[in-house]
């Protein structure tokens, strides 16, 4: 018996069923894709960074930070927007702008993992409402019927908690891998900021700081 039959005698919860696990894959395909584009940037960024930030060279260090569209260039940019204040409000921007970027990044996580528990009950739902009808059917006919029509019954309403386990274990699976890479990225975005923090302290600060010296020494003479 081929699958679309299959699908077909599993009764109207295997269209609910169907429709949770499209849910399911349109939303770890969207995921996937997000978190592929979120990836930290490389060394070759940072050090691009450093380099810029140690000429005071705000404006193509914001540029370059927008350049990058990735979740670590925007921590960069927040940081670099508060880059004349003091070092703990650079921080808290830090620290805001990487909340909002993890958020973004779970977005619709909490729709997988519902699928993961949803189907299985959907599944066993359908069974529930399949067994009834077959024991409606055994009733119709006085408790006559065959055990072959029974155990057709039967079978057939066991195909949505067949189907409902599986979209159930894949969506799950799926949770779960999501929720492991998110954490990945997160960890790399805050060790991102940190290091942006660093530059901004040893890099703009101490060129500002020797700037101030040398006018302070002009004025002085």
């Amino acid at each position: 018996m081929d699958l679309i039959t299959m699908f077909v005698k599993g009764g109207i919860m295997m269209y609910a069923i169907l429709l949770t696990s499209l849910v399911a894959v349109y939303i770890f395909i969207e995921r996937y894709l997000i978190l592929k584009k979120s990836k930290p940037s490389t060394g070759r960024f940072e050090m691009s960074l450093r380099m810029m930030l140690g000429k005071n060279d705000l404006d193509h260090a914001k540029e370059f930070a927008i350049q990058d569209r990735s979740p670590s260039g925007r921590i960069v940019l927040a940081a670099l927007e508060k880059v004349h204040h003091h070092p703990g409000r650079v921080r808290e921007a830090i620290e805001d702008q990487g909340r909002e970027e993890v958020a973004q990044l779970e977005k619709h996580l909490g729709i997988l993992a519902s699928i993961a528990g949803i189907a299985p009950m959907l599944g066993f739902l359908g069974t529930v409402l399949g067994m009834i009808a077959a024991f409606q059917a055994v009733a119709a006919t006085g408790g006559q019927a065959s055990p072959v029509e029974l155990a057709d019954g039967i079978w057939e309403a066991l195909i949505t908690t067949a189907f409902g386990l599986f979209v159930g274990i894949a969506a799950y699976a799926a949770y779960n891998w999501l929720v492991a890479r998110t954490q990945e990225v997160a960890i790399q975005m805050e060790r991102i900021g940190r290091e942006i923090l660093d530059i901004i302290e040893e890099e703009l600060h101490a060129s500002n700081n020797s700037k101030t010296k040398v006018k302070n020494f002009e004025e002085v003479k």
